[in-house]
This record gives structure tokens, C-alpha cells and sequence, in this order.
């Protein structure tokens, strides 16, 4: 429940309002100031005057969108005129920038007439991308986009119109689906008349609802053939033979109600008098046309959505709008057109039918999610709308001939927005890419655990390797059942049951009988699912391994180091994190093995870091961090640090490391380049190595949960094959990025095992 005062307080307070105007290139020197204004800015203007295309080029056209209202239809409260419709529109600038990442500037028109403001729009052209009209009262909303749609060369879209019609017709195909009804056989009922109810007739019927089998019912009643009260040429179009006269009258018997009226106009008996499984979209907001508890009540079959986040099935704009812009804009698309509005639809109701990425799930009350009458609809959340949808709308609008831009590479699209959800989906991106050219056999001692299996599945989807599930046969077969996976083929190894096992038992006897185990204990050991995982990966039966979500470090890093074992010259493994900002990525080790490392550990910990940082295409720059600058301290750990630094400079001479430092000396350039010169750490280290495990781990857990990072790893280093921490923490998501890793590190190993064969064969080869 929102509060009056926590509403006004929410806009007051602080910097008035919701936006602000941030400049994306620098402007902090005069030289800075020559580029951005004169002169420099004279030579994109002769640019685009010769070439007006340039526009998208050298400004910010291609991605800013005007949202314009007259204020005559705003929200529930009506025609509040122009600038008491000023927050309101702010508000759909935030969610534009919030959720596809599109610049806005809103614009409040001072005017009831129709044809004032179809002129003023249309001067506006030059400024913008794409144009997105709000809470603009009907009939004049439609002649006013219509008209801009065919005088205009960008895209023009009436959110309230449109936005209500293509998310409830995600909602109306998958609830067909649920209940097994056509959707050519269905009948519809609609309430209400207006922007939101004609589109949703007219989209409804680009679905595949016959017009027969649709009723309009407005304030006057139903909209039927030869009526003259309250009609337009819009509703006309609705108009059909029937003896219904109420809305009562035209809800008994129907299959669907779609409902974008007003509070408390359907009763129960009503929703009693419907058919089979009915389907009630009440969606007048902020109350409905009748609430979710009273709908229920009345009939237990029913399948219910409404306008409000507190109920299942929330049928809200934001699923359509941003992301429908993203697309067209991407595509440089002269409209947005029906062929495109049906796509952005399909997309929303095929993405109901994946799994519910954790993150979602958390943000919606921790509740498991899934495809149903409850879900019918993806979550306003769900960050994986940007993909499928804007990507599903720039496909149809090059299919359509409307882009004018088209796209050449649809996944390197996809990278582009993964992107603009943050860096840490472009990082992995990277890494998922990888791991599909060559996926590799994976082994999950924890394959019974839901996490894992719903990981597995994408996984399985996206190419990136081959799960190898251990555990019982039956309870992960019924574990995939009960969650609705598809994992036909994936290979599952209960280990007690293996023909392998005598085999594994001897090879870990052989492997420490010198370390104290007895057959016995080989026996005893190989029921432990990480051993027997362990032991598949040490003969090449598995590439990888990634385990820890039910368990302590020690239960997984114990085992690797005692079966796969350290690299040759490798004497201390180590832990690292990635740390992704939304500008950098940042290494931090070791932060989960070594307690109190030596110098000569610190050293190692520092070598085996900047080696894989480089397997990311980075350039490490590391400090090595202390409590003191360069000597300004004289204690033995300060000293510590001081020779582990000389260790790796003796060792590696082209590295980028200094130390010992503090870590704002690290970090900030200007501490370096002014009162540090000497230093040979320029421009901020990207890699920070701390004096023990107390230091790293707290560093690591403040920046990613005060400083915004998303953390992945533990990443282990310095062992023979991938081996890969999970924590109890970890999300689906987690554990696929962290699967691709694994991936790409065994492809790596492969890569370097034929490069070793070829070498010996040229040498040893007969000579001619």
C-alpha cells in the first residue's frame, strides 16, 4: 500500500522530480568544451546536413523518445490537464531508461485540440527516434496517431492503446493453452470502449478471435448492430447482431472477459454464468472490475488477471512499451505496425514457458514460479523480457519492410542488449559464447538438487556443455518431472550402482594407498558423490567439475587437491572472484582458501591471478595491497607484502604489478600519478591482491554488497583440471556462468594438450 505522503515525499525530496540530464562525453576542459560546442561541434552539423542519416550517427536520435500527453486521460484520474500529467510521464521516462535503456525527454502539450497537437508532434521530428503518446482520451487518440503514423518517418505507438493489447494477448494465448480452448472458437467480452478497448478488439482479432465472437459492451451497454447512442466509426467496426443488451447479458456463456472499465461492474453471478475454465482479465486499475478474491469465490476454475502486482497474472505496460521501442529503434523502423505488436505478444507468451531465473523468483516473495493459471504472463522483472522481446519486434519489422536499419547478426544483437543490462551480462555473454563452439563434459556431484537440474536445463538449451548428473536415478528422474524440465539424454550416474565403481575404488587406492587409505577406505570414500566425481574427472571421464552448493569449501577443495591434484610448479591453490562494476571488472584474491599466506605464497597467489585474467582477455594490472604506501610502514606485514611484490616482478619482469599499497592508492590514478610517480602501476590496478584471507573476503563481500558488484566465483587456481566452487548462495543463473567457465577453461587444457602433441611429433619426427 503506497501512502499520499510517501508519494509526494518519493518526488519531493532530494533532486525534485524523477530525471535529470547526464552528459555522455566528457566536458571538463577547455579543449572538451571546443569539441562539445564551438567550434568543434560545426563539423557533425555540415555532416548531417549533407547526409540527414548522420543525425542517428552523431547525436542521440537514434535512442531518445518523446512521451507526449495533453494530460486528457491520465491514468484513473481523467483530465487533469497537461502539467498535472507532468509526473506521470517522468515516471514512463524512468521506465524506459530503467528497463531498455532509452533516453527520454517528456513533453506535456497545453491542448485539447486534436490537430494542434498532431502539428506540434509532427515539428518534433527531428529530435527524436520514436514518439510514444500517453494518456490521450479516446476518440481523439485515434485520429491523432493514425494521422502521425502516415505523416511521420519514425515510429509512433499510444502506449494506452497498444501496451494494454499486446501484453493481455500474451496473457489471453497462453490461458487458451492452460484451458485447451481455440482461439478461433472462443467468445470475448470486452468492457469498456475507449484507446485500451478498441486495441485490444483489434489485436485480439489479429490473434486469431473471430469479430463474430466478440461483444463491446461500453456505458450505454452492448455495442450491437443499428445502435446510435454514444457510437464512433471505432466502435461501429464491433458492432454485431446480437439480442445481448448488458453486460450481464453478454458475459453469460462467454469464454473470455476482458475488462478496461471501471471498478466493481462485475458481479460473481456473472462470472457464475460464464463458460468452462473462464478466463476474466480484469484490468481498470487501481481496483478492478471485480477483485481476484471475489473471482475466485465464484468460480474455482477460473483463470484470473488484473492491472495490480499484489495478484498473479499482472498485466502491465511495462512488459510492452520499453522493449517494443528498443526493437524499432534498433532497426532504425519508419512504424511499429501490427506485424510487430503480434510478435512482441508471441515473444511474452513463449517466455512464460521458460524457467523462472532465480532472481525473479526472489524479488516476487521466493515462491517457485511456473507456467499455469497462476503465470501466464512473465514478471515486470524478469531482465530476459529485453532479449526476446525487443529482438522478436526488430525481426518483424525487418520481415515487414519497415527497418531501415536491418540487423546482420542476431546474436551479436543480443550481446548488445545483454550489455545494457550491465556488464556482468556482457562478461559472461563472452564466456556462454565460448563454451558453445566446443561444449565439454561437465560433472555435478550435486545433480539431485533443484538448482542444478533447472542449470542443467539451460545448459542443455543454450549448447554450453554436457551435464553429467550424479545421483539416484529415480529420485533425479522424478525431481525433472515434478519441476517440468526436459533432460531426455542427459547422462545421470548414481554412484553406488555404477559398473565403474570397482574401477574408480582401485584408481583412488592406487592414488593414496601411500597416503594412508586402505581399500577399505577407497570403498568407503567413492560413495561420496564429489569423490566419485573427482575420480572421473583425474581419468578423463568428465572436463570439468562444479560442486559446493550444499556443502563447506573444504568438502570440495580437499578431494580436487587430493585426486586431480595441483599444475606441475604450481605449490598453493588459491581463490579468485570477479568483481563486475558497472564501468570495470576488478580480480580479488585470494578470498577462500589461504589463510595467513606467506610472502612466497602471496607471490604464487599473484602469478597464478594475473595468468588467468589473461585467459579473459584483460590485461592484468595487479597491486599487491598492505596497510602501507611503498615503505611509509615498517612492520613485518608490511615487509610481507613488500617481498611477495619483488617475488613477482623477479619472476614475471613484463608484468604491471607494484606494491606494497593501500587499496585507494590502488584504485585511484590521480594518488599514483601525484604523489606515487615512481610507481609503475599507472591508470588503476584491475587486480588486487590482499595480504590474507581475512582482508580479501571482506573486501570482496563490501563491494558487492555496498558497492554494487556482482561477484562471480570462487574461481580456483592452480589446479590440474577445472574445478569450479558453487556457494549455498548461488542462483541458476550462477551456476550456468560459472558452467560456461569451467567450459572454457577445459577447452583451453584440450587446446594446450594438442599443441604439446603436434610439438612432440615435430620433433621426433623421421627426417626426409
Amino acid at each position: 500500500m503506497v501512502r499520499k505522503q510517501e508519494a509526494l515525499d518519493y518526488h519531493s525530496q532530494g533532486r525534485r522530480g524523477k530525471i535529470e540530464v547526464i552528459s555522455t562525453k566528457a566536458c571538463a576542459t577547455q579543449r572538451d568544451l571546443s569539441l562539445a560546442y564551438t567550434p568543434g561541434v560545426a563539423e557533425p552539423c555540415r555532416e548531417i546536413e549533407a547526409n540527414p542519416d548522420d543525425a542517428y550517427l552523431y547525436t542521440a536520435k537514434g535512442n531518445l523518445v518523446a512521451v507526449i500527453t495533453n494530460g486528457t486521460a491520465v491514468l484513473g484520474l481523467g483530465d487533469i490537464g497537461a502539467l498535472a500529467g507532468k509526473p506521470v510521464m517522468e515516471g514512463k521516462g524512468v521506465l524506459f531508461k530503467r528497463f531498455a535503456d532509452i533516453d527520454v525527454f517528456d513533453i506535456e502539450l497545453n491542448s485539447h485540440n486534436a490537430d494542434d497537437i498532431i502539428k506540434a508532434v509532427q515539428m518534433l521530428e527531428p529530435t527524436f527516434g520514436g514518439i510514444n503518446l500517453e494518456d490521450i482520451k479516446a476518440p481523439e487518440c485515434f485520429y491523432i496517431e493514425e494521422t502521425l503514423k502516415k505523416t511521420m518517418n519514425i515510429p509512433v505507438f499510444h502506449d494506452d492503446q497498444h501496451g494494454t493489447a499486446i501484453i493481455s494477448g500474451a496473457a489471453l494465448l497462453n490461458a487458451l493453452e492452460v484451458v485447451r480452448k481455440k482461439i478461433e472458437d472462443v467468445k470475448v467480452v470486452f468492457s469498456g470502449a475507449g484507446a485500451a478497448g478498441i486495441a485490444c478488439a483489434k489485436l485480439y482479432e489479429k490473434l486469431g478471435v473471430r469479430r463474430e465472437n466478440m461483444l463491446l459492451v461500453d456505458t450505454k451497454g452492448v455495442v450491437f448492430k443499428g445502435r446510435t447512442e454514444g457510437m464512433n466509426p471505432y466502435k461501429e467496426y464491433f458492432a454485431v447482431e446480437t439480442k445481448a443488451r448488458t453486460l450481464a447479458d453478454a458475459m453469460r456463456g462467454a469464454d473470455v472477459f476482458c475488462g478496461v472499465s471501471v471498478k466493481g461492474i462485475v458481479t460473481q453471478e456473472m462470472v457464475k454464468s460464464m463458460a468452462d475454465n473462464p478466463i476474466v482479465f480484469a484490468m481498470a486499475n487501481p481496483d478492478p472490475e471485480i477483485t481476484y478474491e471475489d473471482a475466485v469465490a465464484a468460480r474455482s476454475d477460473v483463470i484470473m488477471a488484473t492491472g495490480r502486482s499484489d495478484y498473479p497474472n499482472q498485466v502491465n505496460n511495462v512488459l510492452g512499451f520499453p522493449f517494443i521501442f528498443r526493437g524499432a529503434l534498433d532497426v532504425r523502423a519508419t512504424a511499429i505496425n501490427d506485424e510487430m505488436k503480434i510478435a512482441a505478444a508471441h515473444a511474452l507468451a513463449d517466455l512464460t514457458k521458460e524457467d523462472v531465473p532465480d532472481s525473479v523468483v526472489k524479488a516476487y516473495g521466493g515462491k517457485r514460479i511456473e507456467f499455469g493459471r497462476e503465470y501466464i504472463i512473465p514478471k515486470p522483472f524478469d531482465p530476459r523480457v529485453l532479449l526476446w522481446e525487443a529482438t522478436a519486434v526488430a525481426k518483424a519489422a525487418m520481415d515487414t519492410g519497415v527497418a531501415r536499419k536491418p540487423i546482420k547478426d542476431f546474436e551479436a544483437y543480443k550481446d548488445s542488449l545483454e550489455a545494457r543490462l550491465g556488464k556482468s551480462r556482457e562478461v559472461m555473454r563472452f564466456f556462454v559464447h565460448k563454451a558453445q563452439r566446443a561444449p565439454k563434459r561437465i560433472v555435478f556431484p550435486e545433480g539431485e538438487e533443484e538448482k542444478i537440474l533447472r542449470a542443467a536445463q539451460i545448459i542443455v538449451d543454450e549448447r554450453i556443455a554436457q551435464p553429467i548428473l550424479l545421483g539416484s536415478r529415480t529420485l533425479i528422474h522424478q525431481r525433472i518431472k515434478d519441476l517440468g524440465l526436459d533432460l531426455n539424454g542427459v547422462e545421470i550416474i548414481n554412484p553406488s550402482k555404477s559398473p565403474r565403481l570397482d574401477e574408480y575404488v582401485t584408481a583412488y587406492y592406487n592414488l593414496r594407498q601411500r597416503k594412508g587409505a586402505t581399500r577399505f577406505d577407497a570403498e568407503r570414500r567413492m560413495s561420496t558423490h564429489n569423490v566419485f566425481g573427482m575420480i572421473m574427472v583425474q581419468r578423463g571421464d568428465g572436463d570439468g567439475l562444479i560442486s559446493g552448493l550444499t556443502q563447506h569449501y573444504p568438502d570440495t577443495v580437499r578431494p580436487a587437491l587430493q585426486i586431480i591434484g595441483t599444475r606441475d610448479g604450481v605449490n598453493r591453490i588459491a581463490g579468485l572472484y570477479m568483481l563486475i562494476f558497472k564501468n570495470q571488472t576488478v580480480f580479488i584474491a585470494d578470498a577462500t582458501v589461504n589463510i595467513e599466506p606467506t610472502a612466497e605464497d602471496l607471490a604464487e597467489i599473484a602469478l597464478l591471478t594475473a595468468e588467468k585474467v589473461k585467459q579473459f582477455n584483460i590485461e592484468p594490472r595487479i597491486a599487491m595491497l598492505s596497510f602501507s604506501n611503498f615503505g611509509s610502514t615498517n612492520h613485518p606485514l608490511a615487509e610481507k607484502v613488500r617481498v611477495a611484490t619483488a617475488m613477482v616482478k623477479k619472476r614475471a619482469p613484463r608484468l604491471i604489478v607494484d606494491g606494497e599499497m593501500q587499496a585507494d592508492t590502488a584504485v585511484v590514478p590521480e594518488i599514483i600519478s601525484e604523489i606515487y610517480p615512481f610507481s609503475t602501476l599507472k591508470g588503476g590496478a584491475n587486480v588486487l591482491i590482499c595480504p590474507d584471507l581475512t582482508s580479501a573476503n571482506i573486501a570482496y563481500k563490501l563491494l558487492a554488497r555496498l558497492g554494487g558488484a556482482v561477484a562471480i566465483g570462487p574461481i580456483l587456481l592452480g589446479i590440474r583440471k577445472p574445478v569450479y566452487l558453487l556457494v549455498p548462495g548461488n542462483e541458476v543463473g550462477d551456476i550456468v556462468n560459472i558452467t560456461a567457465m569451467a567450459v572454457v577453461e577445459a577447452q583451453r587444457l584440450r587446446e594446450e594438450q594438442f599443441e604439446r602433441r603436434e610439438v612432440t611429433r615435430s620433433i621426433y619426427a623421421p627426417a626426409d
